[in-house]
């Protein structure tokens, strides 16, 4: 193709990303943070559900790194009046956790006494 085909090209995909995303805005199913897409799809569902659905589109389950990505979480626990599942687990030493690969949590908003290990942190 010629330069200016693939600008134009490049011009369109950038236009049906926009409205894609508008679309999904409008229906509370994706939040931004930090050049992030946060994306939910509003169903309940177990942990390890809520995992392969995130990996099958092409992501992971959300890790707050920052008060920004927490607050993009925290907009859909609110527009859905439910829970949300975190990419952190429990290490070996009690109450202390981790993300899932491992490393150290570098960025924590726990409420005042959590986190407990009661899985209502």
């Amino acid at each position: 193709m010629v330069d200016s085909e693939v600008e134009d090209v490049i011009r369109q995909l950038e236009h049906r990303i926009s409205r894609l995303e508008g679309v999904l805005r409008l229906g509370k199913m994706i939040t931004e943070s930090g050049g992030k897409i946060f994306a939910t799809n509003g169903k309940r569902a177990n942990f390890h559900t809520t995992m392969e659905k995130c990996k099958e589109a092409g992501g992971s389950i959300a890790t707050p790194r920052n008060q920004g990505e927490n607050n993009a979480i925290l907009y859909f626990v609110k527009s859905f009046n439910t829970y949300a599942y975190l990419g952190i687990k429990e290490s070996l030493i009690p109450s202390k956790f981790q993300f899932l690969d491992g490393t150290q949590l570098t960025y924590t908003n726990w409420y005042l006494h959590e986190p407990s290990g009661k899985g209502e942190e």
